[in-house]
């Protein structure tokens, strides 16, 4: 028999366990739902050649929001297929193969997402942030996806997060918010940069350029050095530049998601 003073120490731990318990899970249960979207775009401008969504810039983001009890919907500005840019198509990264055991289509010779979910089936209220994987078709589908600034401005009004990594950021290009003001002006940003895009040897093919567009909407753009880690919160917007940011960007939209205010 253990002394009254040691049970009721065990009791106030069992107390103090379970009231934190019920706290992580309603805080979890408070930001459950993230949409994670991917470009619908497989075709490299004029070139022949084929793009999609970067399966990194998928696959680690998700593996960071599961890993902290989120609930990952996977959506596209027109629903359907998402193509995998065939560059990124490595399966010898753990996320990857775990990502694309769950979401893939099985066809390693034109691989993709067969379902997503189209953004204007999107409920108000159902997502508690919205985060945009990168890849470059995301700069010919994004820009253009009414549906896809709408549900974004909405997230953002209701006081959700908004992330976006590497191209991912086209779908903030110009968003505007209820009152008219852009949602990334003054703040501070990472993208895709204009010497990664001429060393990848594209800046002819995409059809603008991601970095002189946010400093034109007088973002404050952070670049850092060709393809190394550079992922930046600014309040609930969280934005990283490049494939090897995916996974810190992750991690500070997790951070955001518990942020009040802008």
């Amino acid at each position: 028999m253990l002394p009254g003073y040691a049970m009721k120490l065990i009791k106030l731990i069992a107390l103090g366990l379970a009231t934190l318990g019920l706290a992580n899970a309603e805080a979890t249960k408070d930001r459950a739902s993230v949409l994670l979207v991917l470009t619908n775009h497989g075709q490299l401008g004029d070139t022949g050649r084929k793009t999609g969504f970067y399966l990194s810039e998928a696959a680690h983001p998700d593996s960071v929001f599961v890993a902290n009890g989120l609930k990952v919907t996977l959506g596209s500005p027109e629903g359907g297929k998402a193509p995998v840019d065939p560059k990124s198509f490595d399966l010898e990264d753990d996320a990857n193969a775990a990502f694309w055991e769950k979401f893939g289509n099985g066809d390693k010779d034109a691989p993709a997402v067969p379902t997503t979910l189209a953004v204007d089936e999107v409920e108000p209220g159902q997502f508690d942030g919205i985060f945009f994987a990168g890849g470059h078709g995301t700069m010919w589908d994004f820009p253009a996806s009414g549906g896809l600034r709408a549900i974004t401005s909405s997230i953002w009004t209701r006081g959700g997060a908004v992330g976006a990594v590497c191209h991912g950021p086209a779908a903030l290009v110009n968003l505007k918010l209820p009152d008219g003001s852009l949602l990334v002006k003054d703040r501070k940003v990472a993208v895709f940069t204009n010497a990664e895009e001429k060393a990848v040897g594209l800046t002819e093919v995409v059809p603008f350029s991601l970095q002189d567009s946010f400093e034109g909407m007088e973002a404050n753009v952070v670049t850092a050095e060709n393809f190394t880690e550079n992922a930046i919160r600014d309040g609930r917007l969280v934005t990283g530049q490049n494939p090897a940011s995916a996974r810190k960007a992750a991690e500070l939209f997790v951070e955001a998601l518990d942020v009040d205010g802008d």
